[in-house]
């Protein structure tokens, strides 16, 4: 009589499938919404990009005074004369006198975090430059995109 090939996994081999699944998942589904998150920080940050040129301009035309760009009203003949709404609730975006004409970023919902990020111009010979500065819980570059 011939004997018949074993069929199918043994109980240890199909746990350690499971193992390595599990492993995984524990890896990448924090990294998955890290990436969401950030993806939608930099969708918040391009719908106030006319901010951040409303600010160079004006900057600009004012000898690169950044205090003479600080609200809305001295940006208006720049097209920055209101604030820009995100498409994410309980998220608010406000031109600061201090630090100087800096576009901050308030978010206190889900999608984004309790967050707030604050973009910093800085004028140069010529140019504006931009850094950031970040504040909140776990607001860190790998959720919002900026910072250290």
């Amino acid at each position: 009589m011939m004997k018949k090939a074993q069929q199918g996994f043994t109980l240890i081999e199909l746990m350690i499938v499971v193992a390595i699944i599990g492993i995984l998942a524990a890896i990448a589904i924090p990294q998955y919404n890290n990436y969401i998150t950030r993806a939608k920080w930099a969708d918040v940050v391009t719908s106030v990009a006319s901010l951040k040129v409303a600010i160079a301009e004006c900057a600009q035309n004012n000898n690169n005074v950044l205090a003479n760009c600080d609200t809305t009203t001295e940006l208006a003949a720049f097209g920055g004369g209101s604030v820009p709404t995100t498409k994410f609730a309980n998220t608010t975006v406000t031109v600061l006198t201090s630090p100087v004409a800096a576009i901050q970023i308030a978010s206190t919902n889900n999608e984004l975090g309790s967050c707030t990020v604050q973009l910093i111009p800085a004028s140069g010979t010529g140019n504006i430059t931009w850094g950031s500065a970040v504040s909140g819980t776990n607001c860190d570059r790998a959720k919002t995109g900026f910072g250290t």
